[in-house]
């Protein structure tokens, strides 16, 4: 691939460029749910009124995902922002897989079908239970029971994965009276026996991410395979168990859970089954994925691995081939600001901590987990414990050294994630959110002070909104929903809002000045970044949010 070409109307500045993602921080439209605005952040407040400041799209259709009622995530907000352009995503592909057909006229599909005819054996189906369509969607899962049905399949089982996260924290139920009334009509002429087999709160079992916290698997592999935990006769059982024991509990960490019938387990993973995991996003999909597929696993005690034919959704990792079998192909990506840049003989400095490393990194080169020649990596290792009580996570670290790379002079751009906003935003602890935020507030202040020293620029955006949304909102009143106590309920999904586009160039070199344009989304801040390097982007990404010179 072709290097960058110079730009003449601005050569770059003296130091780096630094583009900093405040993972889940938007700009908020409802005061007293706003934790950023209700936050003291005074160097972003500063921002707003003295840096070249914007407001851009990061959901929807400005990120590839289906419809503008869509929520944007930190996957395809990372590839967005990393690539310059936007690319039809995961539940797009899956809609579009569905709809016409192709995903059932696969190889993939057929083999599932044909392992369990073969065997007499039983179809699973592993995935997040919920219509918040940024892992899954419930309407994947059915259409693939249908299918199943149709194709002849004669005992299915579900392991629902149960969300709280992506949709209402305590909304499980609603999910559990649709599905339901669904498994009465597909059961109803008794050609096929489809039922939920076990499951568990997504934050408590099967969906850990960037192997922050295996145990989480491990409990997973033991629901879904080996049948152990508590037993119940229904999943609404479960559930209703559950919160009366622990009042307050949020679905994503309701424990795990059984279904039974005349005191047996109605369906573990055993050799000769067919698995399908549903998730159709990467990350939290690979580690149960090398659980099933892995000749040796060394994170847990697996025991006996059931000899089964197993596929994701997509191909979650290209580069390490994983899942080796899968039903939609994810979007290829290729042309990376990264690949340009090291095609340029530019250095440089990827960095986060643990939870949204692989976003820096993998998903910022466009779902490829190699390092392109002139890239440093760099984990900063998340600490195993709840996010609320941590509510800093590993702002501090990453700040030093980021700041310490800024002051070295070895990187031309640096980019870095802060977490906070996001993953404490998923809490709901409205208190811990406010912190996080003054945390990454406090930590953009320190990269600043670092840049007037370097006569670096800044790039300050985010990926999606959280923390900027954190209560459930009454759609048909517009007002704030209220709990049993009279507090507002908490919201623990990502926003619809916008999200903050800065450039803080305090030297004033670059003579940066907002362009004219319509609609500008996070894919714009690829070729902001090119530009205030002193390089034209590429013809084909979208425009840069600043002209320069």
């Amino acid at each position: 691939m072709e290097a960058l070409k110079r730009n003449g109307a601005f050569s770059g500045p003296e130091g780096p460029v630094v583009l900093v993602v405040m993972d889940g921080v938007g700009i908020g439209r409802i005061p007293d749910s706003d934790y950023v605005k209700i936050a003291d952040t005074p160097h972003l407040d500063w921002l707003r009124e003295n840096a070249v400041y914007t407001e851009v799209k990061a959901h929807g259709k400005a990120v590839g995902l289906p419809d503008d009622g869509d929520m944007g995530n930190s996957e395809v907000g990372h590839n967005a922002i990393g690539c310059g352009r936007v690319f039809a995503q995961g539940a797009a592909l899956v809609n579009d897989a569905i709809s016409s057909g192709s995903m059932f006229e696969g190889e993939v599909w057929k083999g599932l079908l044909e392992n369990v005819t073969k065997n007499g054996s039983a179809l699973h189906f592993i995935g997040l239970f919920s219509d918040g369509n940024v892992h899954s969607h419930l309407d994947h899962l059915e259409a693939m029971l249908n299918r199943a049905k149709a194709d002849g399949v004669k005992t299915v089982r579900i392991h629902p994965l149960i969300d709280g996260r992506d949709v209402p924290p305590t909304s499980a139920l609603a999910y559990v009276e649709r599905f339901e009334a669904f498994l009465r009509d597909i059961n109803g002429d008794g050609t096929v026996d489809c039922c939920v087999a076990s499951g568990g709160g997504r934050m408590n079992i099967t969906m850990d991410r960037y192997d922050a916290d295996w145990s989480m698997v491990e409990r997973g592999w033991n629901t879904h395979v080996r049948a152990e935990g508590r037993k119940f006769a229904t999943m609404e059982q479960a559930i209703e168990t559950f919160r009366t024991e622990k009042p307050g509990i949020l679905d994503q960490d309701l424990p795990p859970f059984v279904i039974e019938r005349g005191g047996a387990p109605v369906g573990p993973v055993r050799d000769g089954d067919s698995v399908v995991f549903f998730n159709f996003r990467g990350d939290r999909s690979l580690e149960i994925t090398k659980a099933f597929e892995a000749e040796t696993l060394t994170e847990f005690e697996r025991g006996p691995r059931p000899a089964v034919y197993y596929a994701g959704m997509m191909q979650y990792d290209g580069d390490i081939c994983a899942p080796e079998k899968y039903l939609v192909s994810p979007p290829t990506i290729n042309r990376t600001m990264s690949e340009y840049l090291s095609n340029t003989g530019i250095s440089q400095l990827a960095i986060s901590e643990t939870q949204k490393y692989g976003h820096v990194t993998y998903f910022f080169n466009g779902n490829n987990s190699g390092k392109f020649p002139t890239e440093i990596w760099k984990e900063v290792p998340s600490d195993v414990c709840p996010f609320e009580s941590a509510p800093r996570m590993k702002a501090d670290e990453i700040t030093d050294a980021v700041v310490k790379a800024i002051k070295s002079g070895e990187y031309r751009f640096i980019r870095l994630n802060y977490p906070n906003g996001d993953m404490v935003g998923h809490t709901g602890v409205f208190d811990a959110v406010k912190e996080a935020i003054e945390a990454v507030d406090e930590s953009v202040g320190k990269v600043m002070e670092a840049l007037v020293e370097a006569n670096g620029i800044m790039v300050c955006s985010a990926d999606h909104g959280n923390s900027d949304d954190m209560c459930e909102v009454n759609k048909k009143t517009g007002e704030l929903k209220l709990d049993d106590e009279g507090k507002f309920k908490p919201k623990t999904a990502h926003s619809l809002n916008p999200v903050p586009a800065i450039v803080y160039d305090p030297s004033g070199a670059a003579n940066a000045r907002l362009a004219m344009l319509k609609d500008a989304g996070i894919a714009n801040l690829a070729a902001t970044c090119i530009t205030l390097l002193g390089y034209q982007p590429p013809a084909d990404y979208t425009t840069s949010l600043v002209e320069v010179g």
